[in-house]
């Protein structure tokens, strides 16, 4: 092996005859050797064997915005995108979306806050482009071509993100994007939302209907009749086109009214 033979003793040298002492240690001495020859060998080959690339490599925010580019410029089929505000990393990618081929398909999926700026995304021409809102918890992810991601770390500094080259773990994300991305509103139903519907006064009544509280309970603490409060749910309901409050409160989170 690696072309280093250990030699085995002389007949002497096993009989144990006159001067098998001496010649065993000699023995002893060269296989010593020998060992340590093919461990420096095989270290040596590890040390000049290539090393593979690791799948997940991190990069500091300073460098997100070249990552971006780099990610987003390798898109020929297709981009998923979860976004969660208006910030600088929502700005970057969706400045970029825009340069990307228009063959290629775009989905954005962004909570309420981020609403404003993709509407501009979804107005370009010649783009394939998909916007849902969610209110679920999402991580704000881009997925390429299903080959690679780049996932922003969690918590408020947000001064990290990871690029996944694996593809078992890019496809891990691509699902959860798709589960979340099913559950979302699109946007235009998003906008259409009457804005009745989005006042504090229907946010609590929805709220209550959720948490199941009687009428008479829920219109105690809101401060309003009892005529009043049922009036609203009715109105309410009819908006969200339900046939029970439970569907209304299914709905209400549905279209982002309320948070899952």
């Amino acid at each position: 092996m690696m072309g280093i033979r250990f030699e085995t003793p002389s007949a002497a040298e096993a009989d144990g005859e006159d001067g098998a002492g001496t010649d065993h240690a000699a023995y002893l001495e060269r296989a010593l050797l020998q060992a340590h020859a093919l461990i420096e060998s095989t270290v040596s080959l590890h040390r000049t064997r290539p090393v593979a690339p690791s799948a997940v490599a991190r990069t500091r925010a300073t460098l997100t915005g070249d990552t971006l580019e780099q990610l987003v410029k390798r898109a020929r089929h297709s981009v998923c995108v979860a976004l969660t505000d208006t910030g600088d990393f929502s700005e970057a990618v969706l400045a970029l979306l825009a340069t990307i081929p228009a063959r290629a398909v775009v989905r954005v999926l962004c909570t309420a806050e981020a609403v404003g700026p993709v509407v501009t995304l979804s107005e370009l021409p010649d783009r394939r482009v998909e916007v849902r809102v969610s209110e679920s918890d999402l991580r704000e992810i881009l997925v390429v071509d299903g080959s690679v991601a780049l996932v922003r770390a969690a918590g408020s500094a947000g001064d990290e993100a990871a690029v996944v080259n694996d593809v078992a773990a890019v496809r891990a994300l691509e699902l959860l994007f798709a589960g979340a991305w099913s559950r979302g509103t699109r946007l235009a139903d998003h906008l259409q939302l009457s804005p009745r519907l989005r006042t504090e006064l229907a946010r609590n009544i929805l709220e209550r209907l959720r948490a199941g509280n009687t009428d008479e309970i829920a219109a105690r603490e809101l401060n309003v009749s009892l005529r009043t409060y049922r009036r609203h749910v009715a109105d309410i309901m009819r908006e969200l086109d339900a046939n029970s409050r439970f569907q209304a409160g299914v709905r209400a989170v549905e279209f982002g009214l309320l948070a899952e």
